[in-house]
């Protein structure tokens, strides 16, 4: 990865929302316990903003209330807003399918279909549409998701064959594609690379660089040398609360809240 990162991206009020993603007083309960408290955040678009903080301080369940996984859950309870894209994601009208194609999620540990490399990238498109896809146009989006995620080189000749004979940086890999041919215009990702070996961590960090702009990603890591280096801005969490807020670079060098500074240099967490 180069070490000079681009300019930041800003987000153009008059081209649509403000912000890709933005919360307002979010209150988040797990039965009786409080796992979110007065969470106003804003994620900017088309850059990667990284979320930090010691073992259950919030940043799984701020990431998974922005595509409504965590209401599966029966004694889950919120109060406040999520805005995505600047449509409250939790209004009346709204499906939590709807939301889902705007906002992909990656998970800890990649979770391929037992299916073929194909099917695998295909699979959102057979669920989501009422009409058969056409051979051509399949074979499109297998081929720009794959070649989006730096795959298609590698897997063009073996695509019949089952995802799971995959390495794992292949198989994280495969999990963003198989995200991509629905177009969404954010990506969560929950410590993508906790399962992965130095060099497949690398190796998709770089990945996560390349989509950077293409999409608003929005990444949970434990790995404070991961959040340098793969992140615009970061967002400091602990005990539910947001602390800091800033530029990556400025949080790291001069962060501007005590808790912030103690949690960097290791002194707990």
């Amino acid at each position: 990865m180069a070490s000079a990162k681009p300019q930041t991206a800003t987000a153009n009020p008059e081209a649509g929302p403000r912000w890709a993603i933005e919360s307002k007083g979010l209150n988040l309960w797990y039965g009786t316990f409080q796992a979110l408290r007065d969470v106003d955040l804003q994620i900017k678009h088309g850059i990667v903003t990284s979320l930090i903080g010691p073992s259950g301080c919030g940043k799984s369940t701020f990431l998974r209330s922005c595509n409504r996984i965590n209401e599966r859950l029966g004694y889950v309870s919120t109060t406040g807003t999520i805005q995505v894209l600047g449509q409250d994601i939790y209004g009346p009208d709204i499906s939590p399918i709807q939301v889902r194609r705007q906002v992909g999620m990656v998970f800890q540990r990649p979770n391929p279909l037992p299916l073929s490399i194909r099917e695998n990238v295909l699979f959102g498109q057979h669920i989501h549409r009422d009409d058969r896809i056409p051979r051509a146009e399949a074979d499109q989006l297998v081929e720009r998701a794959l070649r989006e995620v730096l795959l298609w080189d590698r897997v063009k000749d073996r695509l019949g064959r089952k995802a799971t004979s995959l390495s794992l940086e292949e198989q994280q890999k495969l999990c963003i594609a198989r995200l991509l041919p629905m177009r969404p215009e954010i990506l969560l990702m929950d410590e993508p690379c906790s399962a992965l070996d130095p060099e497949a961590t690398r190796a998709v960090e770089e990945l996560i660089w390349e989509l950077r702009g293409k999409y608003s990603i929005l990444i949970v890591t434990h790995n404070m040398a991961q959040a340098r280096r793969a992140s615009d801005e970061c967002v400091f969490m602990l005990l539910g609360r947001v602390i800091e807020h800033a530029r990556t670079e400025d949080m790291f060098v001069t962060p501007k809240k005590p808790e912030t500074a103690d949690y960097i240099e290791g002194r707990f967490g």
